[in-house]
Formats: structure tokens, C-alpha cells, sequence
């Protein structure tokens, strides 16, 4: 079901540039204190975790998956882990392999289409705390994760249900719209932050005999299409971007959605087009898809600029609370 959001951003905040950017400035000083968990990997890797605080059996849990290179410093993570604690729920946040601060082991790193990972955090919960609730919450590349997730689980998704939020649906339409326009700013801010982290990695992992990249080539790459056919694809077993694309983009998964599912979408978002945006025929039973005109990426800024107030956090946690 296709549904009309009732978002309205605040007076003033209707450019989707001001909408995507304008958190990173006055939420900078958000605080959250968390409880830090390392959970060890089988192939000797490690993922990071934070709690919003200790948890207990039979309290529901809502996980938490950051976008591309966030973590739980992202004012949006940051914000929705104490909109979920005020909630009367535990957060949980699982930085994605090399973004906690810490560079993961492997020389593989993540990426959009990367559900092993999210399937042992589950298990694991399951194992620790068997009768809490489970439910998920994905922004931006974790929402497209989250989705092709929730297919892959089908029936069996231990989840009572999940959000989605400004999901990358389509990954190679997107990888066109961060290369046009202003949003190459986006582009460029991003793929500096992966090439710096890169550099690194290559020279403990020997990039140039592994996948044929030397610090020369990591300098040049400019674009999301040549980060992700030289570093992505290679790294993670696809034959090339086209490959990585195509098999990761969470769009052609959603008729497998068996569970209640939620997908927040902005038309105005920057990192992509209304060529994203499924027909309802694509959608499953239980997922509804929630458009609205305004938002940015991620931003979604409603009240007034004196008096901001952050839609996300009280949008995500009414969903939720119809299940959990």
C-alpha cells in the first residue's frame, strides 16, 4: 500500500539541501551514553555494537542500522537510540564491519546488499534474550539492507516488524543522481571519507595483489560506479558493479516482505530519483510505502527553525508501538 506522508517540514526548511544537511549542524552536541558489546565473529572478524543500556529478557529490543560510513555518531542514530529508549524500549545499534572507529580485520569490509551479518547479531539475540520482541530500524544503505533482510527472512523474520528510511531501492539509479548536480557535494564528502579508510586498509591487507588496487587508483576514484566496480564488487564476490547492483538493490525483494514493514521515502531526497520509487503492485500485503514531498535525505525537519523538532523520532516509534 502507497500511502501520503504527513510530514510538513518547518517553515523556511523546505529545500531538501537544507533538510539533509541542516541536522549535521544542530545536532552536533546531541549526547547519548551507551553500553559498548564487541561480538566476535566465526571468520575471525568482530562487529561493535551499542546498547542503550543493559538488556533484559522480555523487553523488546529494536536494532538499529546505520547508512553509509554513520555510525552512532550520526545525529540521526544518535537521535532515534534515545527516541527508542524513551520509548520504554532497549536500542541496539550494530555498526556495520569498519565503521565504529575501529577498522575491521578482513579485508572485506560491507556493503548495501550484506544481510549475513544482521542474520548473526539475530541469532545471537535470539539465543541471549528468547522472549523480547524484536524490530529494526534502517536508514539510507541500512534500510536498503533491511529490506532485502526482512525478504530473505520471509515468514520467518523474527521481526514484529521493521522501518525503512530513505532507502537507496535502486543502487545504480542512485550511484547516476550523487554524480549530477549538487549532490556530487554528497558524493564527493562520502567517497573522500571511504578513500581515507582505503588507504589504510590496502596497505594492511596488500589491495594491489588482492584485487589489483594501488594507493595511485584509490586517489583517482571520484564516483560511487568506480568505487563499487574496483573496491565493492571486487572485495565481496560480484563480478563487477553491474553485478553488485542489481543483486543488492532491496527494490526487487519487497513482493518477498512477509512481515509488517514500513518504507519512508522523500520525493525532494538528493542521493536519488522519483525512478527509485516502486508501483504499489511491487509491495507486499504487509509493507506500506509512505511518500512524502519534502525531507531531503534523512532529514525530515518539522516544527520551526527556532524550534526544530525531528519527525523521524516520533514517526518511527508510532509504528513500531502497533506491534511491539
Amino acid at each position: 500500500m502507497i500511502l501520503q506522508s504527513t510530514f510538513k517540514p518547518a517553515f523556511g526548511l523546505s529545500n531538501s539541501h537544507a533538510q539533509t544537511l541542516l541536522p549535521t549542524f544542530i545536532r552536533n552536541k546531541l549526547k547519548f551514553t551507551g553500553l559498548e558489546e564487541t561480538l566476535e565473529l566465526e571468520d575471525g572478524d568482530f562487529l561493535d555494537l551499542i546498547w542503550t543500556e543493559e538488556p533484559q529478557n522480555k523487553k523488546p529490543i529494536v536494532i538499529v542500522f546505520h547508512g553509509l560510513e554513520g555510525s552512532i555518531d550520526s545525529p540521526y542514530a544518535r537521535g532515534i537510540m534515545i527516541a527508542i529508549k524513551n520509548h520504554g524500549w532497549t536500542g541496539l545499534l550494530m555498526h556495520f564491519r569498519g565503521c565504529s572507529g575501529q577498522n575491521n580485520r578482513l579485508a572485506r569490509t560491507y556493503h548495501s546488499g550484506e544481510t549475513d551479518d544482521a542474520k548473526i547479531l539475530i541469532k545471537c539475540l535470539q539465543e541471549k534474550y528468547p522472549d523480547s520482541a524484536l524490530a529494526a530500524v534502517g536508514f539510507s544503505l541500512g534500510g536498503n539492507m533491511l529490506l532485502k533482510l526482512q525478504a530473505e527472512l520471509g515468514a520467518l523474520s523474527p521481526f514484529k516488524a521493521i522501518v525503512s528510511v530513505c532507502a537507496p531501492l535502486l543502487l545504480n539509479a542512485c550511484a547516476d543522481k550523487l554524480n549530477k548536480g549538487f549532490s556530487k557535494v554528497y558524493q564527493r564528502h562520502l567517497i573522500g571519507h571511504l578513500k581515507r579508510k582505503l588507504i589504510v586498509k590496502a596497505r594492511l591487507h596488500d589491495y594491489e595483489k588482492l584485487i589489483n588496487l594501488n594507493s595511485d587508483k584509490i586517489n583517482s576514484l571520484s564516483s560511487f560506479w568506480q568505487f563499487d566496480d574496483l573496491v565493492t564488487a571486487p572485495l565481496h564476490g560480484f563480478s563487477g558493479v553491474e553485478d553488485y547492483y542489481a543483486r543488492s538493490s532491496a527494490r526487487q525483494y519487497l513482493k518477498k516482505i512477509k512481515k509488517p514493514s514500513l518504507i519512508l521515502l522523500a520525493l525532494d531526497d538528493p542521493f536519488m530519483t522519483k525512478d527509485i520509487i516502486p508501483e504499489e503492485v511491487e509491495l507486499s500485503s504487509s509493507t506500506h510505502l509512505e511518500l512524502s514531498q519534502h525531507g531531503g535525505h534523512v532529514g525530515f525537519i518539522s516544527g520551526t527553525i527556532l524550534k526544530p523538532e525531528f519527525w523521524l523520532e516520533e514517526r518511527i516509534p508510532e509504528y513500531l508501538s502497533k506491534f511491539i
